[in-house]
């Protein structure tokens, strides 16, 4: 039993080493009120009462693998600023391991940063770059991640399309995991997924599936084995998990397309939600389960993450909870 075999990994202190690679994001939000339109033009001028800074992207996948009870390790680029030490300060403060985060001078922290007005989101501000790592920072940092992947059980590509995930560094990390018979399982971004080929797993959402396949529209089981296959046969990945929203997760390979049902009795926000999928799964998978007991556990995590507003996490005895009464 799924539930069972999930207790029992949990309580005997089972904890799976992985190393995830990818964009580092902060979000960053601004609480406050708004009565009054500013004199200069038609927008509300807000009175902030409140701050709040989150770590995202390939480290919100981090934080929920802490949170499932695994052993994280961290790579990715910052840039070299105050919003770094933000990032830094709270990966210590969740316990992620983050000697493989360095700074590229080139660039800024990727920063979100969001004003709330009660529970209106009034404007999201973006700072950011996103040109590619040079090729002296990749090769530095490929040779930084060698040992790290040496000894993780498996690795995690979270790509967001930021500038470090190029198609050469990702090539070359698929490829070496594959050399060590490491598995690599990637959340993808882009149109270009020949930079994933050789990966175990990819974890579109039924948009990016739609736009990489190049397919006028996904809306029957048939138009989405048909794109899961334009993926398939790129990239020679053995599965692609499909998120499909209210209609659950898709575990497909070139043989075979199974349709979980979605776990969710209520929606308030799907944010970062993908992240605790690629997160489930990876945890999983890493513990031994096979692929459609990864994808119920991960389809369970991703409804109880969802009921909350933001980027949410959530732990084994919620998700067995879930299971028992799903």
């Amino acid at each position: 039993m799924l539930t069972e075999k999930l207790y029992n990994a949990h309580h005997n202190n089972t904890v799976p080493d992985i190393l995830v690679i990818g964009d580092l994001m902060l979000d960053h939000y601004l609480f406050g009120s708004a009565s009054r339109l500013s004199p200069e033009a038609p927008v509300p001028i807000v009175h902030t009462n409140k701050e709040s800074k989150i770590i995202g992207g390939a480290a919100n996948v981090a934080s929920n693998l802490i949170d499932l009870g695994a052993k994280v390790y961290l790579g990715g680029v910052v840039g070299n600023d105050t919003f770094a030490e933000d990032v830094k300060d709270l990966l210590i403060t969740k316990g992620i391991d983050s000697q493989l985060i360095i700074k590229d001078e080139s660039r800024v922290t990727t920063v979100k940063t969001r004003v709330i007005v009660g529970n209106h989101h009034i404007v999201r501000i973006d700072r950011e770059d996103v040109h590619s790592i040079s090729s002296e920072l990749e090769a530095s940092f490929f040779t930084y991640l060698v040992p790290f992947i040496q000894k993780a059980d498996i690795v995690i590509l979270s790509d967001y399309n930021k500038g470090l995930l190029t198609h050469s560094l990702s090539l070359k990390i698929i490829n070496y995991c594959n050399s060590i018979g490491k598995k690599t399982l990637v959340d993808p971004k882009g149109l270009d997924y020949s930079k994933y080929e050789g990966a175990y797993l990819i974890k579109p959402n039924r948009k990016e599936l739609t736009e990489a396949a190049k397919a006028e529209r996904i809306n029957t089981n048939e138009d989405l084995v048909k794109a899961a296959h334009v993926i398939l046969n790129a990239t020679k990945a053995t599965y692609l998990i499909v998120t499909l929203s209210e209609a659950g997760i898709a575990i497909i390979t070139k043989d075979d397309c199974k349709i979980l049902p979605v776990a969710a009795t209520e929606v308030y926000d799907v944010t970062g939600a993908g992240d605790t999928v690629i997160a489930t799964l990876a945890y999983c998978l890493a513990l031994g389960f096979d692929i459609q007991e990864a994808a119920t556990v991960a389809n369970h995590a991703a409804s109880i993450v969802i009921k909350h507003i933001g980027s949410a996490t959530t732990n084994i005895e919620e998700i067995i909870a879930s299971l028992k009464t799903n």
